[in-house]
């Protein structure tokens, strides 16, 4: 897991693979290098985004805003910016 998640100036960054549609939101391991999550939500008109990144923070237990999506806006691979996080700090909460 520790591959998916690395330093940055702001804080982290960590890349996740998401599923849209799945049958509820959950943190399902790694895929090709990336943190699997499946979410509810379909990738129409950014909705699987939207709950990509509110998910990630509820998991981090930290406000939305704290999260933004730097790569992968119209693919599942994406690449997100948790703000004011350590990349140990990310990996301690993710479990």
């Amino acid at each position: 897991m520790s591959s998916a998640v690395r330093a940055a100036d702001e804080g982290a960054v960590v890349d996740v693979y998401v599923q849209p549609r799945a049958s509820r939101n959950e943190l399902a391991g790694m895929h090709e290098g990336r943190l699997k999550l499946r979410l509810t939500a379909p990738p129409v008109e950014g909705e699987a985004n939207r709950e990509c990144i509110r998910f990630i923070a509820r998991l981090l237990n930290i406000a939305s805003s704290s999260v933004v999506m730097l790569q992968g806006h119209k693919s599942r691979g994406k690449t997100l910016l948790i703000r004011g996080m350590t990349p140990a700090e990310v990996l301690d909460r993710l479990g």
